[in-house]
């Protein structure tokens, strides 16, 4: 009886991951490291443990029940803060894959760039943001760095998710000079002028590009935005056009897929080639050169301007209809009103976010604030405020 030799599965542990990436690409053997020295991990790389920490962080899973535009119990079908970040993870890794550029470490930056934000969206940051003016202000970029820097409590050794500095780079796409100052090496870039990781300028762009064309579908399925109005802009027409002449009897929800499917890719492949004439450009050599270049992650110039049309059009007639002012008015109010009531009584607060320091109980406030789904804030406001609620 003849014998099979089984692999032994365990060499895995040793294959050199990043072989095949460009010379410019961030490397995970080549880290500026973290926080809190750690043994390297085995079978994966810094960058893989990096994604999978967030992956199962407790601020990852509250995503699913934060608002990207509408409120999570609006309707089951639109798109959460979850839902976006595994859209923009897989746009972002997409492009790098063309690129041979890190796809660990743009995943890993896609999947944490909105730990930090609240509850309702963007009118809840505003509203956080005005509350903590007197305080250094709210920032959803700054706090998502706070949840993986401290706020996560999963480790004994130490606070947060312990990332390597070019993922928590990533997630910090902008900074006052007055808080970089704060963030040493972090924030650096901001006080020289230079620029982060071709990994995380693509995870920012990815950001647009997911939010832009599912902000359409969403618009679309609530009835705030018409197929009429969509006519308006040039990249809708492109693609609805070309959907049609390729399913003359295509209607409904399935061209709405197939017209936005195709901006997306548009958009990804212009992202793609643009971002390499940029490359061939300026040819760096080193993450060191692609720091010192302009941003080279860019979309073509009419490609750039289509999505600039659609990014207006989305603002006039998405996030500034009547119905989305409404809700925003209503969040802005919740958030505002937890906010007080907890700063004129640090009782009110669970515990572990009760401090006699005057100086450091706003920002616990409003980390606890952050923190919360949309539907846990309007339970903690109808506690607060009801009567009748326990």
């Amino acid at each position: 009886m003849s014998s099979t030799t089984v692999p032994d599965m365990r060499q895995s542990a040793s294959i050199d991951w990043e072989s095949h990436l460009a010379p410019y690409a961030a490397s995970s053997a080549q880290s500026r490291g973290r926080r809190h020295p750690e043994p390297a991990p085995a079978a994966r790389t810094e960058f893989q443990r990096d994604r999978d920490r967030i992956i199962h962080s407790t601020a990852f899973r509250r995503l699913e029940y934060k608002t990207q535009v509408f409120v999570n119990h609006e309707g089951d079908l639109f798109r959460t803060r979850l839902t976006h970040s595994l859209e923009v993870a897989q746009i972002a890794r997409s492009v790098a894959r063309n690129l041979r550029l890190n796809e660990d470490l743009v995943e890993a930056v896609s999947l944490a760039h909105d730990l930090g934000h609240t509850p309702f969206g963007h009118a809840g940051q505003e509203a956080l943001h005005d509350c903590m003016r007197a305080h250094g202000g709210f920032e959803h970029n700054l706090q998502s760095l706070a949840v993986v820097d401290q706020l996560e409590e999963h480790y004994g050794a130490f606070d947060g998710l312990n990332l390597c500095f070019e993922t928590r780079e990533g997630i910090l796409k902008h900074c006052s000079p007055e808080n970089a100052r704060q963030l040493g090496d972090l924030g650096e870039r901001f006080l020289l002028g230079k620029q982060p990781s071709l990994e995380a300028q693509i995870a920012n762009l990815a950001d647009e590009v997911a939010y832009n064309n599912h902000d359409i579908d969403d618009g679309l399925r609530s009835g705030l935005l018409t197929l009429e109005q969509l006519d308006s802009l040039s990249l809708w027409r492109l693609h609805r056009d070309a959907a049609v002449a390729a399913f003359p009897s295509l209607a409904g929800r399935r061209l709405i897929h197939e017209t936005i499917r195709r901006m997306i890719n548009t958009l990804i492949v212009d992202l793609i080639d643009a971002t390499a004439t940029n490359l061939e450009r300026y040819r760096p050599m080193s993450l060191e050169d692609v720091r010192n270049a302009p941003p080279l992650v860019a979309h073509g110039e009419a490609v750039a301007a289509q999505a600039l049309e659609l990014k207006r059009f989305l603002f006039k007639n998405l996030y500034r209809h009547y119905r989305v002012m409404r809700m925003a008015n209503k969040a802005g109010r919740i958030i505002s009103s937890l906010f007080n009531a907890f700063a004129e009584d640090k009782r009110l607060l669970p515990p572990q976010y009760q401090v006699d320091d005057p100086q450091r109980q706003p920002r616990l406030i409003a980390h606890y604030i952050a923190g919360m789904t949309d539907r846990y804030a309007m339970k903690e406001y109808r506690r607060l405020f009801v009567v009748d609620e326990a």
